[in-house]
């Protein structure tokens, strides 16, 4: 349909700005794109778009299989969360932090390790080590940074939780209409070599903690507290009071928390080497079916373990488990309309009128870093990973195997940009509950974190365009070395402009 199938996927970034809510963007650009197919007729665009977009979404086996799985996940996810072993196991770390390069790095510890929420992480580690920061005069913007750094960045790497399960769907339906075989699972795990952003902002905090290196706004956060003991700044207004945080140690037992990890890993890793993991591709059912077994026995665990600890009473743990079951319906609604958008925008050719403007006139190599760039804008914009992704990959996917780019290279860009873009976004969800856990001023966290961002954000840009070029996952190597390099030569500058007290 030439340049009219750009609009329902524009009408959708469009709305997901204004809105900042992904289901209505989602529904809007489908129904837009379906009301364009049949002609302009509202009333057939209507039981066009749930007669055979979103029904035959929901009952096409593959994606039962994904949102049935999703439910498994925010069952488990919600009672990791409420049973206090997260929390009991970062109380017992604090008891042997005893520097600044201690707390930094067991905070960093507790964030990678509560890797199964993402929402969780900055809840759970945030008010568990605020007053251990204040003791060793590290700034809650530091704190913020650190709890935002391993939430999302974190989710993103690992491929069989919740975010994993979601961008498996979006590949797999891309992979569907474009008859590639290859897994999504095998696929997935390849593609978290080029996830650049994320790693770079996983990596940047244990090498800053180390280094006791810092610049930017961040160095002014730190100074002020090592030399004032001010918590805050004047006119900050902090997201949450310390008193204000559910103190969710009492009762409750680290075992809490690995028991279930332990049963989790053993199951799923157990099943997949039955499957010949990681010989022979495991096929996304098998894998499918081995995570929802997986999830199962480890909340069954988790509720063993939190009666024998008198945690809670059965009621209430069912209770919380169902309760975390209906929190994934958001996320599910969210995958059927991104499914729907995708075929929508697919059989208006959006990926090939793009293909075609851009043949001949964009060279291959740099496909990922545009994807990138225009996933990080969304992002920023909307305030959306989630629905970044939902939006750029129909479009990426197809985009990357018509011009011959580095298909893993170009789904890499996209997650990378959703997160980038989601980092230094202040009307993100996971940047205002890093504020929120951190008990820090939301906008000192934005300034604060903002230019670490935008410096694993330029690396990765670099990143991108060699990994375009070459399509090796080796450049994951260089970016890691270009952010180590940029990180002392920014610290050197400050420490010289601080000795000129001008400070940066």
């Amino acid at each position: 349909m030439g340049i009219v199938s750009l609009l329902p996927p524009i009408l959708a970034v469009i709305l997901a700005v204004v809105t900042k809510n992904v289901v209505i963007s989602l529904f809007s650009g489908t129904y837009f794109g379906v009301l364009l197919l049949v002609g302009g007729r509202p009333l057939e665009a209507t039981m066009e778009t749930i007669g055979n977009y979103l029904f035959p979404q929901v009952a096409d086996s593959y994606n039962a299989a994904v949102l049935v799985l999703l439910f498994f996940i925010g069952g488990f996810v919600a009672l990791m969360e409420k049973s206090g072993g997260g929390a009991a196991l970062a109380e017992k770390a604090t008891n042997f932090i005893n520097t600044r390069v201690k707390a930094q790095l067991a905070a960093w510890f507790g964030g990678v390790l509560i890797f199964f929420s993402d929402i969780g992480t900055p809840l759970i580690v945030g008010p568990v080590f605020e007053k251990v920061f204040d003791k060793a005069k590290i700034s809650r913007e530091k704190l913020a940074w650190i709890i935002d750094s391993t939430s999302s960045p974190v989710a993103v790497l690992i491929p069989f939780i919740g975010w994993g399960v979601y961008i498996m769907g979006l590949i797999k339906n891309e992979f569907d209409l474009l008859n590639i075989t290859t897994s999504e699972f095998s696929t997935l795990v390849k593609v978290i070599p080029f996830q650049f952003y994320a790693i770079l902002a996983v990596t940047m905090v244990p090498l800053m903690a180390i280094a006791k290196l810092d610049f930017g706004p961040m160095a002014k956060a730190e100074r002020r507290i090592q030399q004032t003991g001010a918590l805050y700044w004047p006119t900050s207004t902090p997201l949450r009071k310390a008193e204000e945080g559910e103190d969710m140690t009492k009762g409750s037992h680290s075992s809490l928390i690995l028991l279930p990890l332990l049963v989790l890993f053993i199951t799923l890793f157990g099943l997949l080497v039955s499957f010949g993991f990681p010989i022979k591709p495991v096929p996304g059912n098998d894998f499918r079916i081995a995570l929802s077994t997986a999830y199962l026995f480890a909340a069954i665990t988790i509720v063993i373990l939190m009666l024998i600890y008198k945690v809670k009473k059965f009621n209430e743990i069912f209770s919380i488990y169902t309760l975390g079951m209906q929190k994934m319906v958001y996320v599910a609604i969210t995958l059927v309309l991104a499914w729907s958008l995708g075929k929508v925008i697919n059989e208006m050719g959006t990926a090939n009128f793009i293909v075609e403007v851009m043949q001949g006139n964009v060279p291959a190599f740099i496909i990922p870093a545009i994807l990138f760039l225009v996933g990080a804008g969304m992002a920023l914009a909307s305030g959306t990973s989630w629905g970044t992704f939902a939006i750029m990959l129909p479009i990426a996917i197809p985009m990357a195997v018509a011009l011959d780019a580095h298909l893993l290279v170009c789904i890499g860009a996209v997650l990378s940009g959703g997160i980038f873009g989601d980092h230094c976004s202040p009307i993100s969800d996971t940047t205002i509950l890093s504020s929120t856990g951190a008990g820090a001023d939301h906008i000192d966290h934005v300034k604060t974190q903002f230019p670490y961002a935008l410096l694993n954000g330029s690396i990765a840009l670099v990143g991108f365009i060699v990994a375009g070029i070459t399509g090796s996952a080796l450049t994951l190597l260089l970016t890691v070395v270009l952010l180590v390099l940029a990180v002392i030569l920014l610290s050197k500058l400050n420490a010289r402009k601080y000795k000129k007290g001008v400070g940066v």
